[in-house]
């Protein structure tokens, strides 16, 4: 069976470093906006099935393809492909830091549409594990008021400043903190024993203080709402999407 029948396949286009750049969108739902941005190796079924729990919940999901084969489950084979993807992407930082990825200007477009269509108080933006920060990059954007930062992994944390690093340049940071200063609220979820982590929610509690609300698991696990899909997460994300959404 097709895990996307159902969905509705669009594209989006918008600048990327100064170059007009497009990707696929799928979209369900009815409901305040919510983007759910896949990890590697792509939109699998997984992901998908998760991003049917938020539409069940009362969102419009909106699922951009930055990356690997939509629809196709993961393996070894489709995650060495989807890195091979990753590494020559301009669009995306692996292992520099204090760096935003560009392709956060891509998605904070695509959340500012979906926004400008649907009103409310703004849409929701998860990333998860290689993605993961990319909610907090959004963030820098007015219209995304409930990120959601799950198990962010980049870049890599082969050393202790990566590790620490939250994949945002300095003025993004700022950003990110003003807004949480005025009233923001992230929520981040990982497993604790997970080690791809690393150091950073630590560095989030440093920057951010009482606005940034640590989901940390027992047991041993990486993805938290695909893969290795906790209740106790999708709880966790599906509650701050109602109270920050509706």
């Amino acid at each position: 069976m097709d895990t996307l029948e159902g969905w509705t396949r669009s594209t989006h286009t918008a600048d990327v470093a100064g170059r007009p750049t497009t990707h696929t969108v799928w979209r369900r739902g009815t409901g305040p906006g919510v983007v759910v941005v896949h990890e590697i190796p792509g939109i699998t079924p997984a992901v998908t099935a998760f991003a049917q729990e938020v539409v069940d919940a009362g969102h419009t999901v909106v699922m951009p393809s930055l990356f690997g084969t939509d629809g196709a489950p993961a393996s070894a084979g489709s995650i060495v492909r989807a890195i091979g993807q990753v590494c020559v992407s301009r669009e995306l930082t692996k292992l520099r830091v204090g760096e935003t990825s560009p392709v956060a200007t891509w998605l904070r477009s695509l959340a500012r549409e979906l926004h400008e269509e649907l009103g409310g108080p703004g849409v929701g933006a998860l990333g998860m594990c290689f993605t993961g920060g990319f909610a907090l990059a959004m963030m820098v954007d007015d219209s995304v008021t409930a990120p959601v930062l799950c198990q962010p992994s980049t870049p890599a944390a082969l050393t202790p400043a990566r590790s620490r690093d939250v994949n945002l340049s300095p003025g993004d940071l700022d950003v990110v903190r003003g807004r949480c200063a005025a009233g923001q609220q992230v929520l981040g979820i990982r497993y604790r024993s997970d080690p791809a982590v690393g150091r950073r929610f630590d560095t989030l509690t440093t920057e951010l203080g009482d606005a940034f609300i640590r989901v940390e698991l027992e047991g041993k696990g990486h993805s938290t709402v695909t893969e290795h899909r906790s209740q106790v997460a999708v709880d966790a994300v599906l509650a701050f999407f109602a109270e920050h959404l509706h």
